[in-house]
């Protein structure tokens, strides 16, 4: 599903327009990205957490030409499931 599909869905699933349904998933997105730059996090309880997480600096490989390359240390975006969204995904 990508992100035309999803404000479809909402659209259709809320009753709302999708202008209306556009306007509250950017808002949302928009909203976890500055929490998130701020290294805060956003919990939605039964559904899941939006973090961040530091990666140590590291040494990989160029894949092209097997040369050791550094890669620095950075901070990446995580989502954590929730009990209730593994249920009910997990639900035969």
């Amino acid at each position: 599903m990508n992100k035309t599909e999803l404000i479809d869905a909402i659209a259709k699933e809320a009753g709302l327009s999708k202008k209306d349904a556009a306007a509250a998933l950017n808002a949302f997105t928009d909203t976890v990205t500055k929490e998130l730059k701020k290294k805060g996090k956003v919990q939605l309880v039964g559904f899941g957490t939006f973090e961040t997480t530091k990666r140590a600096a590291r040494t990989g490989k160029n894949p092209q030409t097997g040369a050791a390359i550094k890669i620095p240390a950075s901070v990446a975006p995580k989502f954590k499931a929730g009990k209730a969204l593994k249920d009910l995904v997990n639900k035969k």
